[in-house]
């Protein structure tokens, strides 16, 4: 679920500290200081899509743990799915997305058994893992389907 800051905003990944733009403007050549729609215009010209598990969520501050698990409610990925049926691959930013998402959405029978999903290390500054290897996690994620 997006951050304080990112709610505010209305705008993914808001927090500076956060490497997702670093890591995916690196990935797909774009300044990750560029103006948001930008941005935005620069994933979907490589046919990515940046979208959360939870569609609501009670919780206090900005971090994953803090979330009320019994107030945890999914997106609609099957409607998703059967709305953009070229998705070949989901990558989750994180363990705590991809444990929502196999809790909340599961075998969900809008999505088709022909969607790989992987998970990368987790962009948020509570993740420390060094830069470098989360942008080589990434990459791993993100080649076969917008890199390569």
């Amino acid at each position: 679920m997006p951050g304080v800051q990112s709610l505010r905003a209305q705008r993914y990944y808001e927090t500076p500290r956060n490497a997702f733009w670093r890591i995916i403007g690196e990935l797909l050549g774009f300044e990750p200081d560029a103006p948001y729609d930008v941005r935005l215009d620069a994933v979907r010209a490589r046919s990515v899509a940046v979208w959360d598990v939870l569609r609501c969520c009670r919780r206090k501050g900005s971090l994953d743990s803090a979330v009320e698990r019994d107030s945890m409610q999914p997106n609609d990925f099957g409607a998703f799915f059967a709305e953009h049926q070229t998705i070949t691959r989901v990558v989750f930013n994180g363990a705590a997305a991809e444990a929502n998402f196999i809790r909340l959405v599961g075998a969900d029978p809008g999505i088709e058994s022909d969607v790989e999903f992987v998970r990368a290390p987790s962009t948020s500054p509570a993740q420390t893992m060094r830069y470098d290897d989360k942008l080589r996690a990434w990459r791993s994620a993100l080649t076969p389907v917008c890199l390569s």
